[in-house]
């Protein structure tokens, strides 16, 4: 299914091919369920700016697109986006996708990458949070529990605190907020995350 049009030169933005890219790109199964953490989240957000729903969810899906094969600094994002940029991906969606990475020396200057770097760290606490619980369920995470967690340094240590509370003030959203945005965001698609 094809939401766009494509011009001379670029890819329609297609949710299946971008899936199926996705899937080509990257075996483990928890890295695919990250992207598609981050895309629910990214989507959710698309929603509450009145911007364009299938390019942040796809932008989304594919940020970590070369993390598997190419897991340093050195090479990641940059030969995802690399690779996206010969297929024809909007290039909004590359620097957003470059920009999620400090390092990476790329500004966040459009809402889009300021919500996918403000998603990206706090889907992946909200998802520890959930594996914590008793029922191992998404559908009892509420805020209280993401920050009582988010203040234990010792908890999910890969989620940078200070990436996600950066990331919640460069989209200009309260904190509380912002993990209600991203835990309604994951609710909705817990099947497919098996939480």
């Amino acid at each position: 299914m094809t939401t766009e049009a494509s011009a001379p030169g670029t890819v329609s933005l297609d949710r299946e091919a971008a899936w199926q890219l996705l899937c080509q790109w990257t075996q483990s199964e928890n890295l695919r369920k990250h992207a598609l953490a981050v895309e629910a989240a990214m989507r959710a957000y698309a929603r509450k700016f009145g911007e364009d729903e299938n390019l942040w969810g796809i932008t989304g899906l594919l940020h970590d697109l070369d993390y598997e094969r190419y897991p340093t600094a050195e090479e990641h994002p940059f030969r995802g986006v690399e690779h996206l940029r010969e297929l024809g991906y909007p290039e909004t969606m590359l620097q957003a996708i470059l920009g999620h990475a400090d390092y990476s020396g790329v500004p966040r200057e459009t809402l889009l990458a300021k919500a996918l770097y403000a998603v990206d760290e706090l889907t992946g606490l909200v998802i520890a949070v959930a594996l914590v619980r008793p029922t191992k369920k998404l559908a009892d995470v509420d805020v209280k529990a993401v920050k009582k967690k988010f203040k234990e340094k010792s908890f999910a240590k890969g989620c940078n605190r200070e990436d996600i509370l950066r990331g919640a003030q460069e989209l200009g959203v309260d904190f509380d907020e912002h993990v209600a945005t991203v835990i309604e965001a994951l609710q909705s698609i817990a099947g497919e995350l098996g939480l």
